[in-house]
């Protein structure tokens, strides 16, 4: 029989395999017919002369355009695309061929935002997406590839006279005051030619067919890489508020308040953007649903919490632990009394302060009444949490989740009194889609209570490693980090994926 750490592997493999570039191009962009060829994108036709042109930006658009151009051949006139600093090279070292592009390849690549940030290179590439726009007609159908990670920083074009530093250091002030980042997003998306909606109003009259993967909770359009090809529901109105809230209104340059002062009052109507098509290519959700797929191929009964689990890693690793204490009390044949109504209402109590979006946590509960022991369960969960670091450690956010569960888990265990977890096998892990943790080589981490138990016995204090957000040096040392979760880079990212993996002993 396999361990439970061969299964979680390989449920998160197949989960991150569907939503790689290449598969995931494949099955949204096909080729008909030769006479008078249409490109068919998730069963939507467009018709294709000499007029296809392709623009993009992000983290994951590099392996998205190699394989649209494989798919497009020579129907492609020409694309530009604006990737991460470096990232042709990290994949050339990674070995990655088939996310690079071709040598004689119709698509420019160039390369910026260095940590991130907005500099001049992703300005240059900004501005030669613009132009292209700018020169489409009614003929052409443009191809836009979006990856929400890195998207907006690669997509700097203040309206002028801003210039990209002013913009920056308005930012960043914003930032600094504590402004959250839709709120961020909102003023970026007010001073920017290409966000919010421009760059599809740019292409118009042509065609515009959007093929996005998001890294965003709830796949908002308008939020992923600030909605280049989205109707904005914000106006300038909201921007002034939010310059309002932080204090910011005196303090503007001088050309933001030229800008803010001639800028349309409302937002674009929905109607101008009939010539758009916004298709979500990946997500979350799609992972997860390989992912179970994969764990029911496996045996188990499978289950799909969340796509949209969010907030502080503290107290996700306590929806966990109560999660998987419910669980095993199903695998001892204890489901039903007082201890495991106590354990449902600390969950509904939970999850309400947590407000994951969509989550109805009393329908799951239902669901997983008389689960085990006769089949392993798989509970499965995506989304990001969010670490206050406070120490000078080494790890991540999925690292420190994973040790946090374990931890609870042996901590609920020794009370004893109230433990079933006995007669429970459980594995717990947490990683993140694109192959990086935190700035480790590690996507995340397996856990299980037994391995909490082993490092105490040794004289570790967990605890400390937590303090001191050192999870990955915690993984590391034992049997050779066999606990932690190394993929390399993905070449995708739809944030992070958690599974739960219960079998009776």
């Amino acid at each position: 029989t396999m361990s439970l750490r061969e299964h979680a592997l390989s449920l998160f493999r197949g989960a991150v395999g569907t939503v790689r570039p290449a598969p995931m191009m494949k099955r949204a962009l096909k080729l008909q017919g030769d006479g008078c060829p249409q490109l068919l994108v998730k069963g939507q036709a467009f018709p294709v002369k000499r007029n296809l042109y392709l623009v993009g930006f992000g983290k994951a658009v590099l392996g998205m355009a190699a394989a649209a151009e494989e798919i497009l051949g020579d129907h492609l006139t020409r694309g530009i695309i604006n990737v991460p600093l470096g990232i042709q090279e990290s994949l050339q070292r990674a070995g990655m061929q088939e996310m690079l592009l071709k040598p004689h390849s119709k698509i420019q690549v160039i390369e910026g935002a260095k940590n991130n940030l907005p500099d001049a290179e992703a300005l240059k590439g900004a501005v030669a997406i613009q132009e292209l726009a700018e020169g489409l007609t009614a003929d052409d159908l443009l191809l836009v590839l979006i990856s929400g990670r890195g998207g907006s920083a690669l997509l700097p074009a203040p309206i002028p006279p801003i210039l990209l530093k002013e913009k920056e250091k308005l930012t960043k002030l914003l930032a600094s005051r504590g402004a959250a980042i839709q709120e961020l997003n909102i003023v970026r998306k007010t001073l920017s030619v290409l966000k919010g909606g421009g760059l599809a109003q740019l292409a118009h009259p042509a065609r515009v067919v959007s093929l996005i993967l998001s890294d965003v909770i709830g796949d908002p359009l308008d939020i992923i890489a600030s909605g280049p090809t989205a109707a904005s529901c914000h106006s300038v109105q909201d921007c002034l508020q939010i310059l309002t809230r932080y204090n910011l209104l005196h303090d503007l340059p001088q050309s933001v308040e030229m800008v803010l002062s001639s800028s349309p009052t409302k937002p674009t109507a929905p109607e101008n953007f009939s010539h758009v098509s916004n298709i979500i290519l990946g997500s979350n959700t799609l992972a997860l649903e390989e992912a179970k797929r994969q764990a029911e191929g496996l045996g188990y009964a499978a289950l799909v919490l969340s796509a949209a689990v969010h907030g502080e890693v503290g107290r996700v690793a306590t929806l966990y632990c109560q999660l998987i204490q419910l669980l095993c009390l199903g695998f001892t044949g204890l489901g039903e009394g007082p201890l495991s109504d106590e354990l449902r209402g600390n969950l509904l109590q939970l999850a309400a302060e947590l407000q994951i979006p969509g989550l109805d946590l009393a329908e799951f509960l239902q669901a997983l009444r008389g689960l085990g022991p006769t089949r392993p369960v798989c509970i499965l969960a995506g989304g990001e949490t969010t670490v206050q670091l406070q120490g000078s450690g080494k790890g991540g956010r999925n690292q420190e989740l994973a040790l946090r569960v374990g931890l609870g888990l042996h901590r609920a265990q020794a009370t004893g009194a109230s433990s079933p977890q006995g007669s429970c096998e459980i594995l717990f892990f947490s990683g993140g889609t694109d192959g990086q943790d935190g700035p480790t080589e590690a996507a995340g981490a397996f856990c299980s209570p037994g391995l909490v138990a082993e490092a105490l016995q040794e004289g570790l204090d967990v605890e400390a490693f937590l303090r001191n957000n050192d999870s990955y040096t915690f993984f590391s040392q034992f049997q050779g980090g066999h606990h932690l979760l190394v993929t390399g880079l993905t070449g995708t990212n739809v944030m992070d994926i958690q599974a739960i993996l219960i079998r009776a002993m």
